[in-house]
Order: structure tokens, then sequence, then C-alpha cells
């Protein structure tokens, strides 16, 4: 009983710390593009900021679709990993042995001829060509999701309406897809500090 409540309060302290780090990536992001906004009202045009802004806006979306993306393929992945773990027959191995010997070669109960050990060598070649096949696949759902797609259509449609428009700016159109990145550095550096504090 006192298990669970340590670990739902251990899971309530997780998320508390993933949301203010969220909060403080966001509210960079939110302060580099305004720094940025009030930057091109002074210096330059509003068709500037306009560049500037339809390419942040496209590029966060490309970014907030690749980490769903991503975070779904790695939920997809952790259930999956479950799943296959808890089909496994549990031994009265302990740890050290499973990685000193994971296919129990050594063990004294069997003795292993050269027949079955090329059995287990031919097993694992599969498994591994398996495996290959499956990261594959997994990387794909990853790189093609939806959310991806949704998300540089957003931006190309961002993209083609200034050019039709005749209103597209090369240079700072690409100022503003370089927000969300200079956005991340920055956030980074000023989380490693508070940590190394």
């Amino acid at each position: 009983m006192t298990q669970d409540t340590l670990i739902e309060q251990n899971m309530v302290i997780s998320l508390t710390t993933k949301m203010n780090k969220i909060l403080k990536f966001a509210k960079v992001f939110i302060l580099v593009d305004l720094c940025l906004i009030i930057f091109g009202m002074i210096f330059y045009t509003p068709t500037w900021v306009l560049n500037t802004q339809v390419a942040f806006i496209g590029s966060l979306f490309v970014t907030l679709a690749s980490f769903l993306s991503y975070k779904k393929n790695v939920q997809n992945r952790l259930s999956n990993f479950e799943t296959s773990t808890a089909n496994l027959k549990v031994e009265d191995r302990d740890k050290i042995d499973e990685i000193d010997d994971p296919f129990d070669l050594y063990s004294e109960d069997e003795e292993l001829t050269p027949s079955k050990i090329k059995e287990i060598i031919k097993e694992e070649k599969s498994k591994i060509k398996r495996n290959s096949f499956k990261n594959t696949l997994f990387s794909a759902t990853g790189f093609i999701s939806i959310y991806r797609v949704v998300g540089y259509l957003a931006l190309i449609i961002g993209f083609f309406a200034l050019n039709n428009s005749k209103t597209l700016l090369p240079f700072p159109f690409l100022i503003g897809l370089a927000i969300v990145p200079i956005s991340v550095l920055i956030s980074k550096f000023t989380l490693k500090l508070e940590e190394d504090r």
C-alpha cells in the first residue's frame, strides 16, 4: 500500500518536473519570438515580420509534430517490450548470470552439443534480421506520421502563400525557421546552468 503511494508521488513529481521543463522551453520560444517581432517592427517592415512569423509557426508545428510522433513511437516500443518480457519464462538466475551468459550456455544442468550451439546461433541470426526489419518499420512510422506530414504541410502552405502574394522575403523566412533551433539551444543551456547550481 505504501509502495503504491510512493510510486504515485514519484510519478506526480516526475510529471511536474517535465511540465516545468516544457514551460521553460515555451517561455524561451515566446521570448525569442517577441524579441524578433520587436526588432522587425522597429528596423524593418511588417512584411519582414510576417515572413518570420509564418516560418516560425511552421517550424514550430514541425517540431511539435516530430515530438509527438516520436513520443508515440517510444510508447509503442515500450508497450511491445513489456508484453514480450511478460511472455518470457522466469528463471532462478540472477542478473549477473543473465548478463554474463544470456543463453545459459555454461549451465551445469544441460550439456550443449555442437548441433545445439549451431541451432542457437541460427536462432539469434534470425532474431537480428527480424529485429532490424522491425526497427526499420518502427522508425518509419515515427518518420512518416500524420503529425509530421501536417506540420510540413503547414510550413509549405505558408511558404507558397507568401510566395503567391509576392511578399516572400527569403532572409526573414530563414530567420523565422531558425527561431526554434536557437530557442532549443538557449533553453538547454539555461536548464543546464540551473541543474549545475
